[in-house]
């Protein structure tokens, strides 16, 4: 049977450094296309269901080195987050793919799994910018940005878990990774 080769190839090392680094693209990719300039220096983007994706799919590793993707969009559309967009997204990254494969061994609802998941490292992301914003700009500023965070972390929410479901439909050789 050629399950065993199968397996192997995606439980590999070299499969998750391409896979990161493919993931660490289109975070930075769909960063860029699909930010939206809001009120206050706050924007909104889809790169965050990416991130999310790239971690319940894939793991931890993988996870935090799609999140740096995101100061690649960073660097052209908001530099002054460029010192913390690494870190924040790494962490958040890790959070989902860590938790995910935690809880999934306690609780066999993958859906509730993932949810939880996200929405701790969200809190994350959501935590570490409103922190950054305060140091750098203030409280004002930094509770005007917060809705919006907390918005895109459950607009990725959404979109992540069905995303999840499809691509392990068709790859069910990924489920070694949850």
């Amino acid at each position: 049977m050629q399950t065993e080769p199968v397996m192997k190839m995606y439980s590999s090392s070299a499969f998750r450094i391409a896979a990161a680094t493919v993931f660490a693209a289109l975070v930075a990719a769909v960063t860029y296309v699909t930010t939206i300039p809001l009120v206050g220096g706050a924007t909104f983007n889809l790169g965050e269901a990416l991130i999310y994706s790239a971690a319940l799919l894939l793991g931890p590793f993988v996870g935090a080195f799609a999140g740096v993707g995101a100061v690649i969009a960073d660097i052209s559309l908001a530099p002054s987050y460029v010192p913390v967009t690494p870190f924040i997204k790494a962490v958040e990254g890790f959070l989902v793919g860590y938790l995910i494969k935690r809880l999934n061994k306690r609780v066999k609802n993958l859906t509730l799994c993932a949810f939880v998941a996200i929405l701790i490292g969200g809190f994350e992301m959501v935590g570490g910018y409103f922190v950054y914003e305060v140091f750098m700009w203030g409280y004002a500023y930094a509770l005007g940005g917060l809705l919006f965070n907390i918005i895109q972390m459950l607009s990725g929410l959404i979109i992540a878990i069905p995303v999840m479901y499809a691509v392990l439909r068709v790859f069910p050789q990924l489920k070694i990774y949850l």
